[in-house]
Protein backbone atom coordinates (compact mmCIF):
# COMPACT_ATOMS: atom_id res chain seq x y z
CA UNK A 1 0.00 0.00 0.00
CA UNK A 2 1.37 3.41 -0.92
CA UNK A 3 1.18 6.48 1.27
CA UNK A 4 -1.13 9.26 0.16
CA UNK A 5 0.33 11.99 -1.99
CA UNK A 6 0.77 15.39 -0.33
CA UNK A 7 -2.24 16.71 -2.24
CA UNK A 8 -4.36 13.82 -0.93
CA UNK A 9 -3.66 14.68 2.71
CA UNK A 10 -6.53 16.62 4.28
CA UNK A 11 -4.76 19.66 5.75
CA UNK A 12 -7.79 20.30 7.96
CA UNK A 13 -6.95 17.20 9.98
CA UNK A 14 -3.26 16.63 9.25
CA UNK A 15 -1.45 17.03 12.60
CA UNK A 16 1.66 18.59 11.02
CA UNK A 17 -0.40 21.15 9.10
CA UNK A 18 -2.43 22.00 12.20
CA UNK A 19 0.74 22.41 14.28
CA UNK A 20 2.29 24.68 11.63
CA UNK A 21 -0.88 26.80 11.52
CA UNK A 22 -0.86 27.00 15.31
CA UNK A 23 2.76 28.18 15.29
CA UNK A 24 1.91 30.82 12.69
CA UNK A 25 -1.04 32.15 14.68
CA UNK A 26 1.03 32.16 17.87
CA UNK A 27 3.68 34.27 16.11
CA UNK A 28 0.98 36.77 15.15
CA UNK A 29 -0.59 36.82 18.62
CA UNK A 30 0.67 40.27 19.60
CA UNK A 31 -0.86 43.59 18.56
CA UNK A 32 2.59 45.01 17.76
CA UNK A 33 3.38 42.12 15.39
CA UNK A 34 0.03 42.54 13.66
CA UNK A 35 0.79 46.26 13.26
CA UNK A 36 4.25 45.46 11.87
CA UNK A 37 2.75 43.09 9.31
CA UNK A 38 0.23 45.74 8.23
CA UNK A 39 2.94 48.40 7.91
CA UNK A 40 5.27 46.10 5.99
CA UNK A 41 2.40 45.15 3.67
CA UNK A 42 2.54 48.66 2.23
CA UNK A 43 6.33 49.04 1.96
CA UNK A 44 9.60 47.70 3.41
CA UNK A 45 10.84 49.58 6.47
CA UNK A 46 13.90 49.92 8.65
CA UNK A 47 13.68 49.41 12.40
CA UNK A 48 13.85 53.15 13.14
CA UNK A 49 10.85 53.75 10.84
CA UNK A 50 8.85 51.08 12.66
CA UNK A 51 9.88 52.57 16.01
CA UNK A 52 8.59 55.99 14.90
CA UNK A 53 5.34 54.64 13.45
CA UNK A 54 4.52 52.23 16.28
CA UNK A 55 5.65 54.34 19.23
CA UNK A 56 7.62 51.41 20.65
CA UNK A 57 11.26 51.42 21.62
CA UNK A 58 13.93 49.88 19.40
CA UNK A 59 14.49 46.71 21.49
CA UNK A 60 10.75 45.96 21.46
CA UNK A 61 10.49 46.37 17.69
CA UNK A 62 13.61 44.27 17.14
CA UNK A 63 12.22 41.50 19.36
CA UNK A 64 8.92 41.44 17.44
CA UNK A 65 10.78 41.40 14.12
CA UNK A 66 12.87 38.46 15.35
CA UNK A 67 9.71 36.45 16.09
CA UNK A 68 8.33 37.23 12.63
CA UNK A 69 11.67 36.47 10.97
CA UNK A 70 12.06 33.17 12.86
CA UNK A 71 8.64 32.13 11.49
CA UNK A 72 9.76 33.00 7.97
CA UNK A 73 7.26 35.84 7.63
CA UNK A 74 9.71 38.72 7.22
CA UNK A 75 13.17 39.03 5.77
CA UNK A 76 15.81 41.67 6.46
CA UNK A 77 18.16 43.05 3.82
CA UNK A 78 21.11 45.24 4.61
CA UNK A 79 20.95 48.70 3.02
CA UNK A 80 24.13 50.50 3.96
CA UNK A 81 24.20 50.75 7.73
CA UNK A 82 20.56 49.74 8.18
CA UNK A 83 18.52 46.60 7.72
CA UNK A 84 15.31 46.99 5.75
CA UNK A 85 12.54 44.53 6.62
CA UNK A 86 9.90 43.28 4.19
CA UNK A 87 7.26 40.57 4.15
CA UNK A 88 8.36 37.37 2.46
CA UNK A 89 5.01 37.14 0.64
CA UNK A 90 1.43 38.42 0.86
CA UNK A 91 -0.11 35.38 2.54
CA UNK A 92 0.29 36.73 6.05
CA UNK A 93 -1.20 40.08 5.01
CA UNK A 94 -4.40 38.30 3.97
CA UNK A 95 -4.54 36.37 7.24
CA UNK A 96 -4.03 39.48 9.36
CA UNK A 97 -6.44 41.61 7.32
CA UNK A 98 -9.14 38.94 7.56
CA UNK A 99 -8.57 38.65 11.32
CA UNK A 100 -8.88 42.43 11.79
CA UNK A 101 -12.05 42.62 9.69
CA UNK A 102 -13.54 39.66 11.55
CA UNK A 103 -12.63 41.09 14.96
CA UNK A 104 -14.25 44.43 14.08
CA UNK A 105 -17.54 42.90 12.93
CA UNK A 106 -20.33 42.99 15.50
CA UNK A 107 -20.97 39.42 16.64
CA UNK A 108 -24.59 39.55 15.50
CA UNK A 109 -23.46 40.36 11.92
CA UNK A 110 -21.15 37.37 11.61
CA UNK A 111 -22.53 34.67 9.34
CA UNK A 112 -23.67 31.51 11.04
CA UNK A 113 -22.24 28.40 9.45
CA UNK A 114 -23.44 24.89 10.00
CA UNK A 115 -20.95 22.49 11.51
CA UNK A 116 -20.70 18.91 10.39
CA UNK A 117 -21.52 16.30 13.04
Amino acid sequence: MTSPSPSAVDVRTDPAALEAASDLLRALAAPARIAIVMLLSTAPRCVHQLVDELGLNQPQVSQHLRVLRDMGLVDGRRRGREVEYALVDDHVTHIVTDAIVHACEPVEQRPITATAP
